[in-house]
């Protein structure tokens, strides 16, 4: 194994390998992309007269690939700088740079013929101790690597990703018989540390863990729903939130993943299991096959188990008649909306499912609880036969379906919510078998697949403690465990060890309202104290933060309580100011939804330790505000007070932060986070967000133990004054006569701009932050009171949408 995997290939330039790339070149690795150079020109090659050997045409496969992951919506690159670290090639004329990779990745056609003569030409290439992986989904690994050297198979074994691999954190190891437990090893850290991935250690069988219990499921939801007459909608409705399952519940998700893929794969891994007593699902209908006929292949095709309508303005998703295969106008759940809601009432998920669990053994005859049983249950007693054939512990079960699928629960976690004997008498009841081993943890009198930190394993019949980093702190087991220092509803002050604390929003959306500022003034009368060291800002719910409660601003508009809103936003103001100059280091965590008052809470520490997938922006403009508690005056001080120092383009900085704030511009990840300012050059960036609080604590520790000291009270900021206004004038009389911005848009933004350059000053001069802050509150108060904002206000609360009057 490499000390240090300093360069990685990818070979195979399709939707996964492309992905793949993107995500490494994401964590700052360079990445040489190939594919096959092609056979055959197009007719635009023929026309300009290139020929095979042409280099444009020689790549021509790569370059589309590459261009594909570029423009792919959510998006696979963290930045459209990180592209850069992507060199494309082709398997032919570049194959020998491959030598100089630490790690190489197969991701070329699923098939095992095509994979053996590729690492049968790389075999002589690969220079020794790299490791060559393959992301088969399902083709045993020792298959792949017959025929090759012992030192060989000694550093190859499977790395199966899941798509999109940038947002599934799941990464699948396989091993295989022949790999060195050392290089696995040294892979697993390399991709929980540097890539951010869940991995889980399989065993070398057809589909692993994730795809092989998911193509159970999918099929057995499916067979079901077509037995007993479930529409498309009412599968859905019953197998998303509801049970603790993302939005694309069921049939969704068959559509994201592909109709023709789920066909395909169904049909090999009923070849691939003969000795399975449940392969015969997979023959009770032949739903797929008919529609991969009649090319009702998902989204990419723009049909499949739905099909994007146009009526006038409006879209509509018209779900398939799973008889007829036609589509029909969007009907409705009628049938099983009161269960729904009466469900949805019980807020914790472990709840929930035994009342749904219940309600389907007590009243048989209630179809959408019904349905939610055989979604569930089939599952679990699948999972539990399936060991130890795929798995020995049941936490790797778990972890591949939550990671792999965005579940909130896995099968047994389900199942010890349930309680090991009242789950195992549920599926029993409805025909289901369970292995002998399940019989035996109930003999023994054991109630819990998990425990103690530990989780049973069925190959050694114990619990076995499971892995756990120092950097993956629990905030939720701290506080169980007596170390709330302060709280309440809304937040809580939390020891973290070391003579560290962390504020911990936990309110709704955490956003932040009057309780929540509550515990940050004990935050920050705590940090005057010696027994502290420092402060992490951070919570592991969700998201960071969604700003500003807009409820409680409503309460006050309603109530004309300006004078009382003034106040609350000075103190926000001075209580986020005070955490940057705070005599002990303060290091914010942001990950996620980072947005508005979110956002300038982030902003205001010595130091940001951001997850990657942090989304953070200061969208306060869409509402028909501006930024009120210190994102403008930190953006000032960040971008156009730096230009000033150095020398650069004032009236280009600022035209830079103007049209950020304009625009709402809001960062898809941690990465353009720093591009807008919103996060700083030196801010450290975490791939893996369970270590996001363990790291930003070190953070803490690395700066009190260096000395920390507090900036200098001295301006920092740098107004333009009527320079910058003059600009901004301009550019808002453009905009307006170009139809970009509306009557009120030109409104909103002269009130940024005079808060940007500092008012209207005779020169551009520098100023306190102090001063800013004003113009904030000033303009943030002003547009308050104007029933265009408040309009807008309410129309963004009623419908997730801004409006333009």
């Amino acid at each position: 194994m490499p000390q240090q995997i300093k360069r990685v290939a990818v070979i195979g330039a399709g939707t996964m390998g492309a992905a793949i790339a993107g995500l490494v070149a994401g964590a700052g690795i360079p990445v040489l992309l190939l594919d096959v150079p092609p056979t055959t020109l197009t007719p635009e090659e023929e026309a300009k007269g290139l020929s095979l050997s042409h280099p444009a045409v020689r790549n021509r496969l790569v370059q589309q690939g590459f261009e594909r992951m570029r423009k792919a919506r959510p998006s696979n690159l963290y930045s459209e700088r990180t592209a850069r670290l992507i060199t494309l090639g082709n398997t032919e004329d570049d194959f020998a740079k491959l030598a100089e990779c630490d790690w190489i990745i197969e991701a070329i056609v699923e098939q095992l013929a095509p994979k053996q003569a590729l690492l049968e030409r790389l075999e002589p290439v690969r220079k020794p101790g790299a490791i060559v992986t393959t992301n088969t989904s399902g083709i045993p690994i020792s298959l792949i690597a017959e025929g090759r050297s012992a030192e060989f198979r000694r550093h190859f074994f499977g790395t199966h990703f899941f798509n999109p691999p940038r947002y599934l954190k799941l990464l699948e190891i396989i091993p295989g018989d022949d790999a060195d437990p050392a290089a696995v090893a040294a892979m697993r850290r390399f991709a929980e540390d540097t890539l951010g991935k869940g991995v889980v250690i399989c065993k070398d069988r057809p589909n692993f863990i994730g795809n092989r219990l998911f193509s159970y499921a999918g099929q057995v939801i499916l067979n079901y729903a077509l037995a007993n007459g479930y529409s498309v909608e009412e599968v859905d409705a019953l197998t998303g939130p509801l049970i603790g399952r993302p939005n694309t519940a069921s049939f969704r998700l068959l559509d994201q993943v592909g109709v023709d893929v789920m066909h395909y794969v169904a049909g090999n891994l009923y070849k691939a299991i003969p000795d399975d007593e449940s392969r015969e699902v997979y023959r009770q209908n032949d739903l797929l096959a008919r529609m991969v006929a009649a090319g009702l292949l998902g989204k990419k095709a723009g049909q499949g188990f739905y099909k994007e309508v146009r009526q006038g303005d409006r879209r509509e998703f018209w779900p398939l008649d799973l008889n007829t295969l036609e589509y029909r106008p969007p009907a409705g759940t009628a049938s099983v909306d009161p269960l729904i809601k009466e469900a949805s009432a019980i807020k914790a998920l472990p709840e929930r499912l035994r009342f749904l669990l219940r309600r389907a053994a007590e009243q048989p005859d209630d179809r959408g609880a019904a349905l939610v049983a055989e979604a569930i249950l089939p599952m679990i007693a699948y999972a539990a036969r399936r060991l130890p054939e795929i798995a020995d512990s049941v936490a790797d079960v778990d972890n591949a379906i939550r990671w792999g699928f965005a579940h909130q629960l896995g099968p047994f976690q389900i199942w010890d919510a349930l309680g090991l004997t009242e789950g195992a008498e549920l599926m029993r009841a409805r025909g289901l078998a369970l292995p002998g081993w399940v019989d035996e943890l109930i003999a023994k009198g054991d109630s819990r697949f998990y425990r103690d930190g530990a989780a049973f394993n069925v190959a050694t019949g114990r619990h076995e403690p499971l892995p756990r980093d120092e950097r993956a702190i629990d905030l939720a087991a701290l506080k169980a465990a007596g170390k709330e220092v302060a709280g309440n509803a809304a937040a809580s002050l939390i020891d973290l060890g070391d003579g560290v604390l962390c504020f911990e929003i936990h309110s709704k959306a955490n956003s932040i309202g009057g309780p929540v500022v509550e515990i940050l003034l004990q935050a920050l009368e705590a940090l005057k104290q010696e027994r502290w060291v420092g402060l992490v800002v951070g919570n592991q719910g969700a998201r960071f933060s969604a700003g500003f409660d807009l409820n409680e601003l409503g309460v006050a508009v309603e109530m004309g309580a300006w004078e009382d809103l003034g106040e609350l936003i000075a103190l926000v103001q001075q209580a986020f100011y005070d955490l940057r100059y705070a005599p002990r280091p303060v290091v914010t965590a942001p990950f996620g939804h980072t947005l508005g008052g979110g956002a300038e809470l982030a902003m205001h520490g010595a130091a940001s330790v951001a997850a990657a997938e942090t989304y953070i922006g200061l969208p306060e403009f869409a509402v028909g505000l501006v930024p009120g508690w210190g994102g403008c005056t930190e953006l000032n001080r960040r971008i156009i007070a730096e230009a000033a120092r150095s020398g650069g383009d004032t009236l280009k900085a600022f035209q830079q932060v103007f049209e950020t704030l304009a625009f709402a511009r809001v960062a898809t990840s941690a990465h353009e986070g720093k591009e807008l300012g919103f996060l700083r050059p030196s801010d450290r960036i975490v791939f893996n967000q369970d270590y996001l609080i363990g790291e930003a604590k070190r953070e803490v520790l690395r700066l009190a133990a260096e000395g920390y000291t507090p900036p200098p009270a001295e301006p920092q900021c740098y107004a333009l004054g009527r320079d910058g206004l003059a600009a901004a004038r301009v550019a808002i009389y453009q905009l307006r006569q170009g139809g970009y911005a509306t009557e009120y848009d030109a409104v909103i933004a002269e009130r940024l701009a005079y808060v940007l350059c500092g008012g209207d000053l005779s020169s551009p001069q520098w100023v306190d932050e102090q001063y800013i802050m004003r113009l904030e509150r000033e303009a943030l108060l002003a547009l308050g009171q104007d029933q265009r904002t408040l309009a807008r206000a309410r129309h963004m609360l009623e419908t997730g949408k801004p409006l333009r009057n």
